[in-house]
C-alpha cells in the first residue's frame, strides 16, 4: 500500500497508508473500532476502490482482478455465509467456484473441530460458524489470508480453537496472513508482525521482535521535558511529583544513568500507540497546542 486513502463523504476512514506486508508472516492490524481497519481490508481483496494512493496484491492491483482474488482468503468481520446451507453443501460449492479448492482439506479441518455436516450453518454457534468460515478460505489454499475481527463476537474457548486452526493452517502451507483484532493477548502469541492503525493513519509497522527491542520504559527523577540521549520520540509520559514514567522509542544506547530501563510488553507497545493518537488527534480537533 503507497498513499491509500478512502473517504466516504468528507471524512477519510484510511488516510495516506502505506506499508508493505512481508510474505510468510502472521501480521496483526490493531487499531480501535472505527479506525479503518475494515477499510483496509476491503481495498486489499477488491472490494473497494481506492479514492487515493493504491494497492498491489502479489504487484496487481486487486479491484475487479479475478487471477488475484483466486490467490486471496478472506473472513469478513460478520462472518458472512448463506444460512440455509449446510457446512457439507457450502464445501460443494465452494468447489464449484474456484479454480484451485482443497475440499478434503476443508472436510477435515470441520471433522476435528465437531462441525456437524448436514445442518444449516445458521443454527450452528457463533464459533461455529466462524470455523467453518476459516475451513473455506483455507480450501483455496490462498497465498494471502486476510481475517477481519473474526473472534471477536465469541467465547474464550472458540477463540482458542480458532487460532489453534488457524496457526495448523499457516503451518501447513506458509500462506501470509493479516489478522485484523483488538484482542491483543490472542496476538501476542501468533502474530510476529505488527500494525498499528488508529485515527485512519499507519501509526507504528515493523517485525514484533524489532519493535519491541527498539522501545524501552524509563524511570527517573521528574522532568516535564526530559532529553534523554539515545531517544528518538516519547511515546508516552506520565508524571508524579517526583518521578517521571516514558515510554520510548529509541535509536542506539542510553546514555543516562538517572534512567532505569525496563523493557516493555506488546500490549504497553500498541496501547501507547493508539494513545497517543487519540490524544493528537482530540488535540486537533479542538484547536489545542500539544
Amino acid at each position: 500500500m503507497r498513499g491509500l486513502g478512502k473517504r466516504y463523504r468528507n471524512k477519510w476512514a484510511v488516510r495516506d497508508c502505506t506499508l508493505r506486508l512481508p510474505a510468510g508472516r502472521v501480521a496483526a492490524l490493531v487499531g480501535p473500532n472505527g479506525a479503518g481497519k475494515s477499510t483496509l481490508l476491503h481495498m486489499a481483496v477488491g472490494l473497494l476502490r481506492p479514492d487515493a494512493g493504491q494497492v498491489r496484491v502479489f504487484g496487481e492491483d486487486p479491484y475487479g482482478n479475478n487471477a488475484v482474488l483466486g490467490e486471496i482468503g478472506f473472513v469478513a468481520q460478520d462472518t458472512p455465509l448463506y444460512r440455509d446451507f449446510t457446512a457439507a453443501e457450502l464445501v460443494t460449492m465452494g468447489g464449484r467456484l474456484n479454480r484451485r479448492w482443497d475440499a478434503n482439506l476443508a472436510r477435515e479441518r470441520l471433522a476435528q473441530l465437531g462441525i456437524p455436516p448436514n445442518q444449516p450453518v445458521g443454527k450452528l454457534s457463533g464459533g461455529q460458524r466462524a470455523q467453518v468460515a476459516l475451513a473455506l478460505a483455507m480450501a483455496k489454499r490462498p497465498r494471502l489470508l486476510l481475517l477481519d475481527e473474526p473472534v471477536a463476537s465469541i467465547d474464550p474457548l472458540a477463540r482458542r480453537e480458532f487460532m489453534q486452526a488457524l496457526m495448523g493452517s499457516v503451518a501447513d502451507s506458509g500462506t501470509t496472513v493479516l489478522l485484523s483484532s483488538h484482542l491483543l493477548a490472542d496476538l501476542e502469541r501468533v502474530c510476529d508482525h505488527l500494525i498499528v492503525l488508529n485515527a485512519s493513519e499507519v501509526r507504528l509497522d515493523g517485525a514484533v521482535d524489532d519493535l519491541l527491542a527498539r522501545h524501552q520504559r524509563l524511570v527517573g527523577p521528574r522532568q516535564r521535558d526530559a532529553v534523554v540521549p539515545g531517544v528518538e520520540a516519547v511515546i508516552q509520559a506520565s508524571h508524579t511529583d517526583r518521578q517521571s514514567t516514558l515510554l520510548v522509542r529509541t535509536g542506539g544506547p542510553l546514555g543516562n544513568p538517572l534512567w532505569t530501563e525496563h523493557e516493555v510488553t506488546l500490549e504497553d507497545l500498541i496501547l501507547a500507540y493508539l494513545a497517543q493518537g487519540e490524544t493528537q488527534d482530540s488535540r486537533d480537533a479542538w484547536g489545542v497546542p500539544a
